[in-house]
């Protein structure tokens, strides 16, 4: 069980039996991450529950939700733990805030979210033209997330693919929903840049020599990150200024992106 739980059995252990309070509880922590439901159901899923809260937290929601001032209190978080050497866990949410086309600074998900290592290079080896072992670990699981970090700089790079990375000897796939993004760092929560995909139709090539391709704009060929200025994305990331900006990196990991 989570903090929250543990925290309030503490408190209200003298009122009722522990099984009775463990049980209770359990479904207040499932109401408790409310913090990420929708405005519409507040009133039916969390409002019934009023006379149980500590007043000053039902302050807290209320202000979010009818003033949408963020909470001060800490609120057991919706989106999985991501296991990666390139990102730290709080990265994820603003990526996550991406997928579902949020505000970063308020991270109302939808979902819940659990990322599932599919390749890192440091553990399953460089990609190589010859045995392309990112596209090998990565094709037929669905929505994936890619992240790359370069050798000389703490910059990261990576891509969103809502779609699915297939072997295929070339073909075009369209979505509205893929983009790249950069992170100065690790630490990096202000200045961050996405671009999504412009030219629809042109999101994704699929190629069985390519470990990933984001519309020739991100791509891994061979050992080798190539950017180049398509257009096919918008400028935010990926512009003339870095055109050619090739690299080989230091790490490569690409997540499953499942959804619970």
């Amino acid at each position: 069980m989570g903090y929250w739980t543990d925290f309030w059995i503490g408190k209200w252990e003298p009122w009722q039996s522990q099984m009775e309070s463990r049980e209770f509880w359990r479904n207040v922590e499932s109401i408790y991450s409310s913090y990420s439901i929708d405005r519409t159901n507040f009133l039916d899923k969390v409002r019934p529950y009023k006379a149980v809260f500590p007043h000053h937290i039902y302050e807290e929601i209320e202000k979010f939700y009818y003033k949408k001032i963020l909470p001060q209190i800490t609120l057991p978080p919706r989106v999985g733990k991501i296991e990666s050497n390139i990102i730290k866990p709080k990265l994820i949410n603003i990526i996550t805030s991406w997928i579902e086309r949020k505000d970063v600074k308020i991270p109302l998900y939808k979902k819940k979210y659990k990322f599932e290592l599919l390749y890192r290079s440091s553990r399953d080896g460089p990609n190589t033209r010859d045995a392309n072992v990112c596209r090998n670990r990565c094709n037929g699981h669905g929505p994936c997330l890619v992240l790359v970090k370069p050798r000389s700089t703490t910059k990261i790079y990576g891509g969103y693919n809502p779609l699915n990375f297939i072997h295929s000897d070339g073909q075009w796939y369209g979505t509205s929903e893929s983009f790249i993004f950069s992170f100065e760092d690790n630490n990096d929560t202000t200045n961050m840049k996405i671009s999504r995909v412009v030219n629809t139709s042109k999101a994704m090539w699929e190629h069985y020599d390519n470990g990933f391709n984001f519309g020739s704009t991100f791509c891994l060929v061979d050992k080798t990150i190539y950017f180049q200025y398509t257009r096919y994305y918008d400028e935010n990331v990926i512009s003339l200024n870095v055109n050619g900006n090739n690299f080989i990196p230091e790490e490569i990991e690409v997540f499953k992106v499942n959804t619970l």
